[in-house]
């Protein structure tokens, strides 16, 4: 077996700029109809929700690299964060052959400045 994983921390207010200066256009682009409704959701800590799944995308791309071909291959809705029942973040990829991966599992973190982000896939 082999692990892949990839780490990202970005800025919350270079990602509340972006949405405020650029709004849906910004939104609609990088996130999924259900990333956007879940961060809304969160009122005033919705900035830090964006920047975590922000930060998901870029972690979850660093992961999956080794599968690319070159970095075309998939888009920023095609990553995905979604929470179960527990309330603990899970990771969905679209258009990706998923077989050689047993498992996936992402950890999210964000404070007053920052969002960080860890996916971790186990490979068969």
């Amino acid at each position: 077996m082999k692990i892949a994983c990839g780490t990202d921390i970005i800025e919350i207010d270079r990602i509340k700029q972006n949405i405020e200066n650029l709004g849906d256009k910004f939104l609609s682009k990088i996130y999924t109809k259900q990333e956007i409704e879940y961060c809304e959701s969160k009122k005033v800590q919705k900035y830090q929700s964006y920047a975590a799944r922000f930060a998901v995308k870029e972690a979850a791309f660093k992961a999956i690299s080794f599968k690319l071909k070159d970095k075309y291959q998939i888009c920023w809705k095609d990553i995905e964060t979604v929470v179960n029942a527990q309330g603990k973040p899970e990771l969905k990829i679209i258009g990706l052959d998923l077989n050689d991966i047993e498992s996936m599992d992402v950890s999210i973190s964000h404070c007053k400045d920052y969002a960080i982000a860890n996916v971790t896939m186990l490979l068969k």
